[in-house]
């Protein structure tokens, strides 16, 4: 179901293949809620939507979380692509029109509930056997044409196997197949860099030292805002990637290394560079990657509280989180919105407290500046619809987000904010999503090239030497 297999089938349609080049495509519901926009992502195919997944986004749309919010937008999708058509046509298809393209591509149809004659099928009691049992009556009924399930669900996908049907997962927003190709926000040299290049303009501009390079080896793949690190103590930050040309600034190492942010100083490179990005008012989006205890949290939040109450570059903290308890309900907890968010962001706290262990009264010290910085904990339920002006967004635990939540979360960065989105690929806990198909992995991958835009993978766990044998070992 990927890129390549549309690309293949349309270069089949330009030759005038025939109509069996056309795939039946059929959606199980945790696809239309993973991305509600799915049923354009599907070229010249026919998509089906069973019978039995519009009765399960009809019971998942009541509410104000996430998943409803989806629901609800699929449902949209759905109705605005059907329109106005007659059974018939829903039935066997009606064609899918996207954006400003002249002719329509694909189609959509609504398969009806029924059961296959005198062949054994799976017990009705559940909404997958059901889906089941429709796909293998259609299948049976034109054995001629190609019909595959796309379902997020790894059971749903075994047991149409087991069907005989054939079976894929949804990989539209799954930009890397190897987590291990994630961009890790720097390239590390063995030896110097230096012996590596050829010819170098160097100049000085506005107290900092530049230098332009030829945008070839070693130096092809790099994007802006990512790290050059090398053996002998270089450290150069990508500033601009021209098509024949790489603009460099030169960063002192000892420097970066004692850079301080509300009283925190970085332990390694790694958390240098970080800081160096997160501290940069032109840095619109900073991605934190890496293990339990890298971190991540703590820079995040010191170089928050140092640009909203120190330097005053923000007027607030905005701090949300994903976990799957949050997403489905937070009713149950007593108080306000912000009282019911505290249990769910206690690693702001737990870091806020860390940021100030050493204070004569640190109950005292995190009570001040709970008092004195304007952060305000947010649901990601009720973030929907909202603009944050001159905010600092932090976005905790952001690998359970899909590629759709991500997208609305971003969105509500309004003039002068910044966004910090926080994770660690090796601990979500959210269904259907894996590294690769994680909202974070998806935020990377597109935003690569984003002048204004910076990711980090953070290197070992400072947090203890417990924390770092159980996150090797267990």
């Amino acid at each position: 179901m990927g890129q390549a297999q549309y690309s293949q089938a349309q270069k089949s349609n330009k030759h005038g293949s025939n109509n069996r080049s056309v795939i039946r495509y059929v959606l199980d519901t945790n696809v239309l809620v993973h991305d509600p926009t799915a049923l354009l992502n599907f070229e010249e195919h026919q998509i089906i939507i069973p019978m039995t997944v519009l009765e399960e986004l009809d019971s998942l749309k009541k509410g104000r979380d996430a998943v409803a919010a989806d629901c609800r937008q699929a449902i949209r999708e759905l109705d605005k692509i059907l329109g106005n058509a007659d059974l018939a046509a829903v039935e066997a298809g009606v064609p899918i029109k996207r954006g400003d393209k002249a002719q329509p591509q694909g189609s959509l149809a609504i398969l009806m509930s029924q059961s296959p004659d005198n062949v054994t099928t799976l017990s009705n009691h559940l909404n997958d056997n059901k889906i089941l049992n429709d796909i293998y009556a259609l299948k049976n009924q034109k054995p001629e044409q190609k019909i595959v399930l796309i379902s997020k669900d790894i059971n749903m996908r075994l047991k149409a196997k087991g069907c005989g049907i054939e079976a894929q997962d949804y990989h539209n927003d799954q930009l890397v197949g190897d987590i291990d190709e994630l961009n890790q926000g720097f390239i590390e040299f063995p030896g110097s860099f230096w012996d590596l290049i050829d010819s170098v303009e160097t100049e000085q501009k506005s107290g900092c030292t530049l230098h332009y390079l030829a945008h070839q080896e070693p130096l092809e793949n790099v994007g802006p805002n990512q790290f050059i690190l090398d053996a002998a103590g270089f450290v150069g930050r990508v500033l601009a990637v021209e098509k024949n040309q790489v603009c460099l600034m030169h960063l002192d190492r000892r420097h970066l290394l004692e850079t301080e942010a509300w009283g925190l100083k970085p332990r390694d490179i790694y958390q240098a560079c970080a800081l160096n990005l997160l501290l940069d008012p032109e840095v619109h989006l900073v991605n934190l990657t890496g293990s339990a205890g890298s971190g991540k949290t703590i820079l995040a939040l010191a170089a928050a509280i140092q640009m909203t109450v120190a330097s005053k570059q923000y007027r607030r903290i905005i701090a949300t989180r994903s976990t799957q308890g949050l997403d489905e309900d937070i009713g149950f907890l007593p108080g306000t919105e912000a009282e019911k968010m505290e249990p769910w962001l206690g690693a702001i706290t737990d870091n806020l407290e860390a940021l100030h262990c050493d204070d004569e009264d640190c109950n005292g010290s995190v009570d001040y500046v709970l008092d004195k910085v304007p952060l305000h904990f947010k649901s990601l339920n009720y973030i929907r619809g909202r603009s944050f002006q001159h905010s600092l967004i932090l976005i905790d635990e952001s690998q359970n987000l899909t590629p759709h939540q991500i997208k609305t979360i971003i969105t509500r960065a309004g003039n002068g904010s910044k966004v910090i989105c926080l994770g660690n690929l090796a601990q979500i806990d959210t269904p259907y999503l894996n590294a690769s198909s994680s909202g974070l992995t998806y935020l990377a991958e597109r935003f690569k090239g984003f002048p204004q835009g910076g990711s980090i993978q953070l290197q070992g766990v400072p947090r203890s030497i417990l924390a770092e044998y159980a996150e090797a070992h267990l």
